[in-house]
């Protein structure tokens, strides 16, 4: 276990895992869990994929045994996912002989007023027990919204997270950027609720986290 949980606000220890994460030898056995809010679990989506949905069906597995969970939920925040995620992730890493996680949280941290530095706190707490366990880790940042001002707060929120995984050497893939200026994805926001992207919109993501060393985390040939 990890010893780095529930530390004070604006404290940030540098984190030495006392575990390695290794890529099982012969069978591969992986068990990829997805952990977030509405975007990971693809809200607003006519046809009920996500964009993790999307980025499965993308995967190539050939000869690797690979089961994925989607354990996103409305309106969770990062505080709600580092208090849930173990607990939800480890029966469905029982026939695994890979962990892996895939963490999606931002917007609600916005709404519900936390600090980027507990923001930034929370996130570093989920990947520093996952990295103590063994369980090897990949974020996908939040997107923008169609308000000015959740945007402003947001890219301070995404500059934090990427310096989170960045000094932990972590693969983050920041959706907040290419998507905020891209004509397509408002379209997609503007016909919603202004938030949650449509089918169109979670394409995008998807496209952005297949691009964004999807294969090369999960170690996977082409």
């Amino acid at each position: 276990m990890s010893h780095v949980t529930n530390h004070h606000e604006g404290s940030e220890p540098e984190f030495s895992p006392t575990a390695r994460f290794h890529v099982a030898e012969g069978d591969r056995r992986i068990g990829l869990c997805f952990v977030g809010d509405s975007f990971v679990a693809g809200f607003g989506d006519p046809k009920a994929l996500g964009w993790v949905s999307r980025v499965v069906a993308r995967t190539p597995h050939s000869g690797i045994d690979l089961s994925t969970y989607n354990l996103g939920i409305r309106g969770q925040s990062s505080t709600d996912v580092l208090a849930r995620w173990q607990k939800e992730c480890e029966p469905r890493w029982e026939q695994a002989n890979e962990r892996r996680l895939v963490v999606g949280v931002g917007l609600n941290d916005i709404a519900q007023g936390l600090t980027t530095a507990r923001s930034r706190l929370n996130l570093a707490n989920i990947l520093d027990d996952a990295s103590s366990s063994a369980i090897s880790t990949y974020v996908v940042g939040p997107a923008p919204t169609v308000d000015t001002e959740t945007n402003e707060r947001l890219e301070i929120l995404v500059d934090a997270q990427a310096d989170v995984c960045s000094r932990r050497g972590i693969t983050y893939v920041d959706c907040f950027r290419p998507l905020l200026g891209h004509d397509q994805w408002h379209t997609d926001l503007a016909a919603g609720d202004g938030m949650h992207p449509g089918q169109a919109g979670y394409g995008l993501i998807a496209w952005l986290v297949l691009n964004g060393g999807w294969q090369s985390w999960l170690q996977l040939d082409g």
